[in-house]
């Protein structure tokens, strides 16, 4: 079908947050080594990471931290945070790309939302910070949820305020959490290979595309692999 006879409006693009908008990836896991060296546990940080993907601070802090308390738990994560944004502030901007994607999937119309288990407070860091907040028409958080990915959650949260039918929203995400969230969503998924190769990331079945960043993406040759 040509793209010329899509109503673009009618189709939703939903976006991941770290490691997606931004190559923020190896500044959290400096934060969570920082953490995890703080307080004298020997856990790999990158290995982490990786496996947490996705998930909440409320997940993954009792992973190495054991059963506290979620004022604890609120307490570790600003700690972790601070060291973050402190980390990435100085190199903080868009991936490659993207500006140029986002203006064009906003002149034809299509919806788009943010959907990450950072928390609000980071993603003030990210969307504000970067002036692209007006950009999206819902921005859901780990505060707008009970469980993160894998669970299809966020991303059908995201598609209900954006009033898109699953089927019509494409997912972009960097971690495998995320393609398997997106699937369950039944949605498809464009994979941002900040983290993970590109020939990895082709490997999830629900998969149609993946680049290291936007550059080679044109938002109405997306919209036409599911229509």
């Amino acid at each position: 079908m040509s793209s010329r006879l899509i109503d673009h409006s009618e189709y939703a693009f939903i976006f991941d947050m770290d490691g997606t908008l931004v190559d923020n990836m190896g500044f959290h896991a400096k934060s969570w080594a920082a953490l995890f060296e703080e307080h004298g546990i020997t856990e790999n940080a990158d290995e982490f990471l990786h496996k947490t993907a996705g998930k909440t601070f409320w997940e993954t802090l009792p992973q190495v931290f054991g059963d506290i308390s979620m004022d604890r738990m609120l307490e570790l994560t600003r700690w972790k945070e601070d060291v973050y944004q402190k980390l990435f502030e100085p190199h903080r901007k868009l991936i490659a790309g993207l500006d140029a994607f986002l203006v064009r999937a906003s002149e034809l119309g299509i919806k788009m939302a943010v959907a990450t288990a950072a928390s609000p407070r980071n993603v003030d860091f990210i969307l504000d910070g970067l002036a692209i907040r007006n950009t999206f028409g819902a921005v859901v958080t780990s505060a707008d949820v009970s469980n993160g990915k894998p669970d299809p959650e966020i991303f059908l949260k995201s598609a209900e305020r954006l009033g898109v039918k699953p089927a019509f929203c494409i997912v972009f995400e960097d971690a495998f959490g995320g393609f398997t969230a997106a699937d369950r969503a039944g949605m498809k998924s464009i994979g941002i290979a900040s983290v993970h190769t590109v020939d990895e990331i082709r490997a999830n079945s629900n998969v149609i595309a993946a680049a290291k960043d936007f550059s080679s993406f044109r938002p109405e040759e997306l919209i036409d692999l599911i229509s």
